[in-house]
């Protein structure tokens, strides 16, 4: 079984901002396998479960806000009584290039409040699925505005291919596995 979590913030003020990187993939990869999220009030996200490609998948997009992400992980993985080698997080990276996908097992949380919350509560020992957001506009502004912006025109015309890159992917790792450590640029 793995539990797929995308990261991003509730509410339609936050839709297709940086931040919301996470759940656009996690609503693209929903969308590839025909599936729908429901709001799972006790475990503070929308969930589904599913069998894909041989595999009991669960994808969840925690409704607790960024910094309280790990609140509602930690909640789905006891309910599902998983290990954090079960667990993949789906995130925009401030780090990586506009475009640039890495994948990784482990780490910190390089500065990225969703995953710090995620380490607060479970450990560091899950994959991360980070998607790079940075551009020239980083430079010019605070780091928290410049995530819950939305995506600039240039960057809005590469969105579509990014998000069905990342979550093509997903299934990709599915299939063969997590590596430790990769880096694409799409």
């Amino acid at each position: 079984m793995k539990l797929i979590i995308g990261l991003g913030n509730p509410g339609p003020e936050y839709t297709n901002t940086r931040h919301n990187l996470g759940f656009m993939v996690l609503d693209q990869i929903a969308k590839n396998w025909g599936v729908h999220f429901l709001n799972q009030d006790k475990l503070k996200s929308e969930l589904l479960v599913t069998m894909h490609m041989g595999n009991t998948v669960i994808l969840a997009k925690p409704q607790t806000f960024m910094n309280l992400s790990g609140n509602s992980v930690q909640k789905i993985k006891n309910f599902y009584k998983l290990e954090n080698s079960d667990i993949w997080v789906v995130s925009d990276d401030l780090d990586l290039d506009f475009g640039t996908i890495r994948v990784r097992v482990g780490g910190s949380s390089g500065g990225h409040n969703g995953l710090k919350s995620i380490i607060e509560n479970i450990g560091d020992d899950f994959g991360r699925i980070r998607v790079g957001v940075k551009n020239e506009l980083l430079a010019k502004q605070p780091a928290e505005k410049f995530v819950l912006d939305r995506f600039d025109a240039d960057e809005s015309k590469k969105l579509d291919g990014l998000i069905v890159a990342t979550a093509l992917s997903v299934d990709d790792y599915l299939k063969g596995g997590l590596e430790h450590s990769s880096k694409k640029s799409v």
